[in-house]
Formats: structure tokens, C-alpha cells, sequence
């Protein structure tokens, strides 16, 4: 399983570096649109849509969305009025949708789960889109924070997981695997801006632009929120599979399952990496 994993994150990177450096911007939005039409129909399909041509048409229906929204983003994405939102929404919404357990989503109405999930996603699309029109390094130093806090909280939690976070949702992890993702990314932070300070590397990372707006007490406390941020990402598909009834979002990636299972902790991040520098 661990090589399958390696293999199929190798390829991934393969695919998305090229797409993310080219300098035609149509490569990077082909592939985000792809993989927004595979999360929809992974969406639609743990949340009572599962026959083909509901599940389909939610993910051509992403699709379309971000791809409209394309055109209209460097008129929406500066605006701290559409993240600001979002990010309540992934807090107070996050906080009571985990409350209530696997149980209590398929209570909730077909329809309404699936509009909640098809525009979480649309604004996930939407933050990295504008992340990527700041620049790369912005992009890839939000994108870090995520991978940074995930490895370290596997490391923390195998070593010192006894305290169990949410076992009824997610029983591998741990409180401290989630006080070891947070002391990645306060290591990260740093080591990130010494690097881009020998370095042109052609625009601000998300902790200097933190730092510069909040300083360094701002900057830690910042990473912290988003590291917290991604675990409420990360246990929300959690809860949502777990009330499906499945393992995997879908098996679309070898070793990983679907894309859901690769961009949930993403979803909160960006949109809240967007509203923390707008202050």
C-alpha cells in the first residue's frame, strides 16, 4: 500500500508541477477543472446521488461553475467579502456538523447536502485560483501548510496518539497528532521565509505576507488556525464517509482513494489563508 501511495503521489506531482510553472495559464485550469468534475461526482455519490447520471452531472455542473467563474475571478478574487464568509461557515458550520456525528448527516435532506458540498468545493476552486493569481509561491507555501501539518500529525500521532480526537468519525486520529501538525507549520513558517529571502522565487509565500500584515505573534497564531482549520477539513469528509458507509471517496487515485480524500483539508485552508491576509 505504501509504495501503490508513493507511486501515485509521484505521478500527481508529475502532472501538477508542470501544470502549475507553465506559462500559459490553460494548462493549471484544465486539470483543477478535471479535478473539480471528479470531487463532485465523488460528492453526489456519497450523499444520496449515486446512480450514474446524477452523479455525473454534479461533477459537469462543478465543472461549469468554476469554469464560468474563471472569467469573472480577478473581479471577485480580491475581495475579503467572499472569504471572510466561507471561513465562518468552515468554523461555526464545521464545529456543529462534527458535533452531531455520522449520524446525524443523512438526517439532513438529499439535496441540501449536496448543494453544501458543491459549494464548498466552488469556493475551495475559487481561493486556489486567486492563491495561484498572487503567485506561486503563495500557492505551493498554503498548499505546504497543509502537507506539513498532515506528515507531522502522522509522525506525532504514532508516537504519542493515546488521546483520541474524534473516534466515533476519524478513530486513527489524535489530539496530539493535532499538536504536532501545528508545531510543523510553526517550524515551517520560518524555514520557508529563509528560503525565499535567498531566493527569487517571483512573489510572496503566505507566511511572509503574514508576517509583514500581523507580525511574528500574528504569523504563529495565523498557522495555527489553519493548521486547526485542516483537520476540520479532514474530519468532515471523514464524517461524511463514514455516514456513507464508505472507506475511500472513490478509488480514482491508487493508494490515496478519491480526490476528495486528497483536497479535503484544502478546502478550508485556502479560502482562510485569502481572508487571514486581507487584515
Amino acid at each position: 500500500m505504501l509504495r501503490q501511495r508513493v507511486i501515485t503521489a509521484v505521478l500527481l506531482m508529475a502532472v501538477l508541477l508542470p501544470c502549475l510553472f507553465a506559462t500559459s495559464p490553460l494548462p493549471f485550469l484544465a486539470l483543477t477543472l478535471l479535478m473539480m468534475g471528479a470531487a463532485g461526482w465523488e460528492w453526489a455519490r456519497l450523499n444520496g446521488y449515486a446512480a450514474m447520471v446524477p452523479a455525473v452531472g454534479s461533477g459537469l455542473i462543478l465543472a461549469a461553475a468554476c469554469a464560468v467563474t474563471s472569467r469573472v475571478m480577478p473581479v471577485i478574487g480580491e475581495s475579503a467579502g467572499l472569504w471572510w464568509p466561507g471561513v465562518l461557515a468552515w468554523v461555526l458550520g464545521g464545529a456543529w456538523v462534527l458535533r452531531g456525528g455520522p449520524e446525524a448527516w443523512p438526517r439532513w435532506p438529499a439535496p441540501v447536502r449536496w448543494l453544501l458540498g458543491m459549494a464548498l468545493l466552488w469556493l475551495g476552486w475559487s481561493a486556489m485560483t486567486q492563491a495561484k493569481d498572487i503567485g506561486i509561491n503563495f500557492l505551493l507555501s498554503v498548499l505546504c501548510v497543509v502537507w506539513a501539518a498532515d506528515i507531522a500529525a502522522y509522525f506525532g500521532g504514532r508516537a504519542f496518539g493515546k488521546r483520541k480526537l474524534a473516534p466515533s468519525i476519524s478513530p486513527g486520529k489524535s489530539w496530539a497528532g493535532v499538536y504536532s501538525g501545528m508545531l510543523g507549520v510553526l517550524l515551517l513558517a520560518p524555514l520557508w521565509m529563509l528560503g525565499e529571502s535567498q531566493w527569487n522565487l517571483g512573489s510572496p509565500s503566505l507566511f511572509l505576507l503574514l508576517q509583514q500584515r500581523l507580525g511574528w505573534l500574528g504569523l504563529g497564531l495565523a498557522v495555527i488556525l489553519l493548521a486547526g482549520l485542516s483537520v476540520v477539513g479532514d474530519l468532515f469528509e471523514s464524517l461524511v464517509k463514514r455516514a456513507a458507509g464508505a472507506k475511500d471517496s472513490s478509488q480514482l487515485l491508487p493508494g490515496h482513494g478519491g480526490v476528495l480524500d486528497r483536497i479535503d483539508a484544502l478546502l478550508p485552508v485556502l479560502p482562510a489563508a485569502l481572508a487571514l491576509i486581507s487584515l
